[in-house]
């Protein structure tokens, strides 16, 4: 049967697609003080609500990984919508903090399918620089989103209450679903739809794949950054600092600036130098960032270090998209099963990083900029050697 691919999906569809995952867990930092108070529970167990969201998401990426090798692309992401608008109905409906949790789990196995699906669709229907192009735009999206979220959440929750964002999140699925049901085409190849997958061969390949163990670091430690700054900064910025929840929200453009900078820096890099030149020269750029928010941390100024957090990103945000979609190169015969093991273990290693920033909370202000420190200069040393193993393994060829 002839590899043949349907019509490329438009680059709006895409960042909508990839996009409302990350507003959907965002969107819960500021509304936590409130919702615990409605539902009679302790803060820990209101920050259950984050926590549960990214293992449920772990979980799904591999269920619509699979599937979307099985159906087919467009089947599998209009199923995880559905599954999503389900957990925000419920989100929206819950009496108790049970009901909620379970909820929560439901609209995150559903969202998941926007991440995994979403960078299949990508990964086969754009390639080369093109293809660093396009990840490069959709990387700003996916770094603006949760920025906006938590400014959705907090206006929502100030005017209209903690319930309001779940309608709005309702709302949210039901036009994704209507965007991807009438603009979504099949990206998948023929040739693909009608083979079986062996998982366990794909699973041995990216194991022992010294690349994508390189590429797969590089993407869960940058989310993990991210979303260890989305744990840490309401301590930060509201607790000591004494921002309010509103204002807090609106710090989420200063990330939201950094992706899109981020992007357009990537898209003129890509005229001179190669990706991995781009990646290398961004984590270099977020290490000396990094080690200027410690300082900024030591001084004592808010200003300083929202300034240092917009370079960090700014750096972090060249990198990733260079790594999405340099990760499965090779892999596009079972790129479906291939995105959805691939995912999962970087959702896992986002999960570990965030979970290690709140291990090691101690209401001082100094350990996240030690800690985003620390990950920007071991993503560094790992790609280092990432890159000089490739250098090695060409001139012995």
């Amino acid at each position: 049967m002839k590899n043949v691919r349907q019509t490329v999906p438009s680059l709006g569809l895409i960042i909508t697609l990839v996009g409302f995952p990350q507003i959907s867990e965002s969107i819960f930092t500021p509304v936590l003080p409130q919702l615990q108070r409605a539902m009679r529970v302790s803060a820990n167990q209101a920050q259950l609500t984050m926590s549960s969201y990214f293992i449920a998401f772990a979980i799904g990426v591999l269920i619509w990984g699979q599937l979307a090798d099985k159906w087919g692309r467009r089947p599998a992401m209009l199923a995880g919508i559905g599954v999503y608008l389900l957990g925000n109905i419920g989100l929206y409906l819950s009496p108790n903090f049970s009901w909620l949790l379970v909820s929560r789990l439901v609209q995150a196995l559903g969202a998941s399918a926007g991440s995994v699906v979403t960078q299949t669709i990508m990964r086969e229907s754009f390639s080369g620089l093109n293809g660093a192009r396009v990840f490069a735009r959709t990387s700003a999206a996916m770094a603006l989103a949760p920025a906006l979220g938590p400014l959705i959440g907090g206006v929502m929750q100030t005017y209209f209450g903690y319930r309001s964002v779940f309608g709005t999140l309702v709302a949210m699925a039901v036009a994704v679903g209507l965007y991807a049901l009438s603009r979504l085409p099949e990206t998948q190849p023929t040739t693909v739809a009608t083979t079986p997958v062996n998982q366990i061969a794909v699973i041995r390949r990216l194991l022992t794949d010294r690349v994508v163990w390189g590429y797969g670091l590089l993407i869960g430690g940058i989310n993990g950054v991210l979303f260890s700054y989305y744990a840490e900064a309401p301590f930060i910025f509201m607790t000591h600092f004494g921002y309010s929840a509103v204002q807090y929200g609106w710090l989420g453009l200063i990330l939201a600036s950094a992706s899109l900078l981020g992007a357009v820096m990537v898209n003129w890099l890509l005229h001179w130098v190669t990706p991995e030149q781009v990646a290398l020269g961004g984590l270099l750029f977020s290490v000396v960032a990094s080690g200027s928010l410690v300082i900024a941390a030591y001084v004592q100024s808010a200003g300083a270090m929202l300034v240092t957090i917009f370079l960090t990103f700014l750096g972090l945000n060249v990198t990733l998209p260079n790594a999405l979609n340099r990760a499965l190169v090779g892999y596009e015969d079972v790129m479906g099963s291939a995105s959805g093991w691939f995912s999962l273990g970087y959702y896992l290693l986002v999960s570990g990083f965030t979970y290690g920033m709140s291990w090691l909370h101690n209401g001082a202000i100094e350990t996240l900029p030690w800690y985003v420190s620390i990950l920007c200069a071991g993503m560094l040393l790992s790609f280092l050697g990432l890159v000089g193993r490739r250098a090695r393994v060409v001139t012995e060829n």
